[in-house]
């Protein structure tokens, strides 16, 4: 049973996470990873990524029961685990847990100290709650879309991970720690509406108070941390590569602009008159050797420059490596949890959770019998769920 030998700050917490995809199993992946016996209930025939549920990494840590939400002992099913669990996670519109019998007053009715999670997009009101969207809309109204990418090109698209995972899934784990330590100090649960138009809109506090004061320009690619700024974006090598330059501080640029060549020669990096010129010398610079010997150049430097790598090349980076931030665990290259803990440390303890295959085991471990026994009711018919 996860729980028993395992360390982790999380150790003894009990998490109930109702499958859905995007940032609510991520959120429930973190909890795993610092220890919390998480059980995903997963709905008959799936319904998680459309991959091989082997390589889902984000189930990593977990254990799996299947429990069809729709049949009418199903309920009752997930209510009993509710009951022992402190954590709940749920990902449906507003409204759709409560007519699967599985919202919050039903929940709290059986367990008055469960910290409810709910992760969704536009959050639980508003005129855009009960629409469908995906983290592209969410980040896009919130200002944060149109601060990526060049001036004179539509704005960047940064994967889902500004939206869905750190506007997202990071806020629903901030927001049940905080309520699991109100719940714990004085005895009630409550409610996380984890919007990711909110935590996407907080991500932008700095930016907000930089524009109020003067120092950013509502526009792309003409600030500081933009790419406006010339030692502060990447430039391409000479083999196709990126480098990234941030070079901020005037000691940090002195290293840059020696190691590069162009100590004698750059414009002042003051006069934003001339950001061009010291943005096409720096680029033409770069495009005379490739990455590697770029990187060589700058490694022991404090210039911060770095390599632009991608995903397959990343796990392998020296500092990378001499930390172990990638983990491989059966046959998957993954990130290893973080952050560390002195204590209490994590690790990666099982791979993703296979749909259903822990049933028995949670039955036991949770004291909930009726788990291990099939349901035998037809579905019932609801409305929608998940966007």
């Amino acid at each position: 049973m996860p729980g028993k030998g395992v360390h982790g700050p999380l150790a003894g917490v009990r998490v109930v996470e109702l499958a859905g995809i995007g940032p609510g199993p991520f959120a429930a992946m973190l909890l795993a990873d610092l220890g919390a016996d998480v059980v995903r209930v997963d709905r008959p025939g799936g319904g998680g990524l459309a991959i091989d549920p082997e390589y889902d990494v984000t189930n990593r840590n977990k254990r799996s029961v299947v429990v069809d939400l729709k049949s009418d002992e199903g309920p009752a099913r997930v209510l009993d685990l509710v009951e022992r669990a402190d954590v709940l996670i749920e990902g449906y519109r507003p409204g759709v847990a409560e007519r699967l019998g599985v919202g919050p007053d039903a929940c709290h009715a059986r367990n008055p100290k469960l910290v409810y999670g709910r992760m969704t997009g536009w959050g639980q009101e508003g005129p855009l709650a009960r629409r469908a969207g995906h983290d592209i809309a969410y980040i896009a109204i919130t200002g944060t879309l149109g601060m990526i990418g060049n001036p004179d090109e539509p704005p960047a698209v940064p994967a889902n991970l500004v939206g869905d995972y750190a506007g997202g899934s990071l806020y629903l784990v901030v927001g049940i720690l905080a309520a699991l330590h109100h719940a714990r100090e004085h005895g009630t649960g409550q409610v996380v509406d984890a919007a990711i138009v909110d935590g996407a809109a907080h991500l932008s506090t700095m930016i907000h108070g930089m524009l109020a004061a003067g120092g950013w320009q509502d526009r792309r690619g003409a600030n500081l941390l933009d790419g406006g700024c010339p030692f502060y974006g990447t430039y391409e090598t000479a083999d196709g590569g990126y480098m990234a330059v941030g070079s901020l501080e005037q000691q940090f640029y002195d290293e840059f602009t020696t190691l590069l060549g162009l100590a004698d020669t750059a414009p002042a990096r003051k006069d934003l008159a001339r950001w061009g010129e010291l943005r096409e010398a720096v680029a033409a610079r770069f495009k005379e050797r490739t990455r590697d010997e770029w990187t060589a150049v700058f490694q022991d430097s404090d210039a911060c420059v770095a390599p632009v790598l991608s995903l397959r090349e990343a796990p392998a980076h020296p500092h990378l490596a001499a930390r172990g931030t990638f983990t491989d665990h059966a046959g998957i290259t993954q990130p290893t949890p973080a952050p560390r803990f002195s204590a209490t440390p994590t690790q990666v303890r099982t791979g993703p959770a296979q749909p259903g295959v822990d049933t028995a085991d949670v039955a036991r471990d949770w004291g909930v019998p009726a788990l291990a026994h099939p349901l035998t009711e037809p579905p019932r018919a609801t409305a929608e769920e998940d966007h």
